[in-house]
């Protein structure tokens, strides 16, 4: 499997205006055989939505089956290196739910938030604070528990709020929280969330040796596609 740096041919971009005013760029990777399901991926802090781990991810979880909507956050959008404040942030990500579902008709049948690290830590926040908000679960990928080396200041206090399925990808050497801190919290959580570890994997689930990339990569991208199945309702 060759690692691709550029987006599917089957996806397409939609802006999603804002509360606030302005507007960000949302980009729908449509699934080559549709699940029926769709997954919203928030960026990281240091990079957006057309960065190769987020094209990647999207363009293979689509060839999946798995309608995947990535977005950019109001910084990003506007090129600014500085992450937006936390209710900015959040209201963009919402933002993107709603156009979501009016944009993608998976998003309104089975829809799923989350992203990776920065992205992923939002999507928590959007759904802790609104419990009727009707989403299938999250999946986080690299969940920024605590910043590298300060464990004390932890991120989970939201968290039992959700009550919603989670599914946490952690690589066992990453920096921002490693599965053995995460193992306890998730599940302690009602329903309990799913930690699925990648071994050797940093906070972007890099690692340095055994195997190859690309096969860590599709372990963790099958995970995702087979975890979302397994809560997708069945067409009828």
């Amino acid at each position: 499997m060759q690692r691709s740096e550029t987006r599917s041919k089957k996806s397409r971009e939609f802006a999603v205006a804002l509360d606030a005013g302005g507007a960000v760029t949302a980009v729908a990777y449509e699934a080559d055989s549709p699940s029926g399901a769709a997954l919203i991926l928030g960026h990281g802090a240091g990079a957006g939505q057309q960065s190769p781990f987020m094209v990647h991810f999207a363009s293979a979880l689509a060839t999946l089956g798995i309608d995947t909507i990535t977005f950019n956050f109001p910084y990003t959008e506007q090129k600014r290196r500085v992450p937006d404040k936390r209710p900015v942030l959040e209201s963009c990500y919402s933002a993107v739910i709603a156009a979501a579902r009016r944009e993608v008709q998976s998003a309104g049948r089975a829809l799923f938030i989350g992203g990776k690290s920065m992205g992923g830590r939002i999507a928590t926040h959007v759904a802790a604070a609104d419990p009727a908000c009707p989403l299938a679960g999250l999946v986080l990928l690299g969940y920024p528990l605590h910043p590298p080396g300060r464990p004390t200041e932890r991120r989970d206090a939201h968290l039992p709020a959700i009550r919603r399925p989670m599914l946490v990808v952690q690589g066992s050497r990453d920096a921002f929280g490693a599965p053995q801190e995460l193992e306890p919290i998730l599940s302690a959580l009602t329903p309990p969330a799913t930690l699925h570890v990648v071994n050797g994997g940093d906070h972007s689930f890099k690692i340095s040796k055994g195997a190859s990339q690309e096969a860590v990569f599709a372990e963790v991208q099958k995970t995702i596609a087979d975890w979302i199945s397994h809560r997708t309702p069945a067409k009828s």
